[in-house]
């Protein structure tokens, strides 16, 4: 399946939650430090065959998203930035915040209620991570086993 992430406040953060341990590269490129626990969720998603992408309504450059995760050893597949939601989504009518099927995306991980909200009212999946949740990395891991069951 192809999963993706968003950035502000799932994967990143200002002060909000733990961090992973920055690497020598990270030091180096000084990009963005990652949620605590994403190597491994990244890691795990890969062992279980399936597709990340990054999808951001930042205007982060697609450079800078990629080098930020390859830093921490966890490359993804493809990056949706605002330009390219823009380019797609938008450019369509569809006045939507973020639109996972343009992209052929199966669950979107989110931190926002209003992208649930979207994703009911425009039906794609969904899953929802407060930043306070400690145990998010298991939470997503059962919800992605329980929707692939869905496809199975």
């Amino acid at each position: 399946m192809k999963i993706s992430f968003d950035l502000d406040d799932t994967i990143i953060s200002n002060n909000r939650f733990p961090l992973e341990k920055e690497t020598f590269w990270a030091k180096i490129i000084g990009c963005e430090r990652i949620r605590s626990g994403t190597v491994a969720l990244f890691k795990a998603l890969r062992n279980r065959k399936h597709t990340i992408y990054i999808y951001t309504t930042s205007f982060r450059s697609t450079l800078k998203i990629k080098l930020m995760f390859l830093s921490y050893s966890i490359p993804v597949d493809f990056i949706i930035n605002q330009q390219l939601h823009d380019r797609k989504v938008k450019k369509k009518g569809k006045n939507v915040s973020k639109f996972p099927p343009e992209f052929d995306i199966d669950i979107h991980i989110d931190d926002s209620a209003g992208v649930e909200m979207e994703g009911k009212k425009f039906g794609f999946k969904t899953i929802i991570i407060s930043p306070d949740e400690t145990d998010w990395t298991s939470i997503i891991l059962k919800k992605i086993d329980e929707f692939r069951m869905g496809y199975e």
